[in-house]
């Protein structure tokens, strides 16, 4: 059996990924709210926010508002999404601790998300890392659709590998391997972390997997195999694609703590605060978590 990290890196993307797609508006406060409630149980980065024209994603219009009322914790990185120059420009209003930039290892998917070729979308992110890295902002890259896309089917590792190349080459310092629509089963999910390896260090590269086919937690498992030790999640399960019709969203936080827990592997988490802050939002949403282990917990806890 290979051997596994000792410890892992959790960075919840549950106020920005997980509730970018919901139809009723979630007021700044319950953003905040469960900002707080997940550094308070342990987490060190979050991804909080976006920057994208409120049109398209009118959520995150009171991006500024959540940004400004949060406690900082020391030790924690609070981390947005920017997509363009217009975006990181409003950002750096807010003091960002990392921005991030994404593109698709698909070409059909990078035209349908973003009007864009994979190479258009580079271009267009270049001047966002050269200027966020010029003031000392972290940049972290996400690539979407890494073993299969909505719209072509199975995408190849050379895809992944091309793509990881040009965000290196642009400056992007950690790179996120994601699969966006929940397909990936383990050895396809090894197989593009092993192409994106060529261009980053294992300790640059971060696992986002979506579990709509029951798989994400196996392919968590196989990313720890090939020495991969952090990962995206998101509390309560929240999030999903919205260009994947049945996708159920990003694996829950809670069930990968729990996991990785149960594996021997730190993550300086407390997993019973974070199963308050999933109850957290979940109530304010009128659902359950979305999350195996957070249903098992708040099942035992009510006797």
């Amino acid at each position: 059996m290979p051997s596994l990290p000792t410890r892992a890196r959790i960075v919840d993307v549950g106020p920005r990924d997980g509730l970018q797609n919901e139809k009723s508006p979630v007021p700044a406060s319950v953003k905040i709210g469960l900002v707080h409630r997940l550094q308070a149980a342990g987490l060190t980065e979050i991804e909080v926010t976006s920057y994208v024209s409120p049109k398209w994603v009118p959520q995150m219009a009171d991006n500024h508002e959540v940004m400004a009322g949060i406690e900082r914790k020391a030790g924690v990185r609070y981390s947005v999404l920017t997509p363009n120059l217009k975006g990181y420009e409003a950002a750096v209003q807010d003091r960002p601790d990392e921005i991030v930039v994404f593109g698709s290892a698909s070409e059909a998917f990078s035209q349908k998300n973003i009007n864009c070729s994979i190479a258009e979308s580079i271009e267009r992110f270049a001047p966002v890392v050269e200027a966020a890295r010029a003031a000392d902002i972290r940049v972290r890259g996400a690539m979407s659709c890494t073993v299969g896309c909505p719209y072509e089917g199975e995408v190849a590792p050379e895809r992944v590998g091309y793509l990881a190349g040009l965000m290196k080459g642009i400056g992007v310092q950690h790179i996120g391997v994601a699969d966006t629509i929940g397909v990936g089963t383990p050895r396809k999910v090894q197989r593009a972390i092993e192409a994106t390896l060529a261009h980053y260090a294992v300790n640059d590269l971060s696992g986002h997997f979506h579990d709509t086919y029951g798989q994400a937690l196996a392919n968590t498992l196989a990313a720890l195999e090939v020495g991969v030790w952090q990962f995206d999640t998101s509390v309560a399960g929240l999030g999903g694609c919205p260009y994947a019709k049945g996708a159920t969203g990003n694996v829950a936080t809670e069930d990968v703590v729990y996991m990785l827990h149960g594996m021997g592997i730190d993550t300086g988490i407390d997993l019973d605060a974070l199963v308050d802050a999933g109850a957290y939002i979940s109530d304010f949403l009128g659902r359950k978590p979305n999350s195996r282990a957070a249903t098992a917990l708040l099942n035992r806890r009510a006797g």
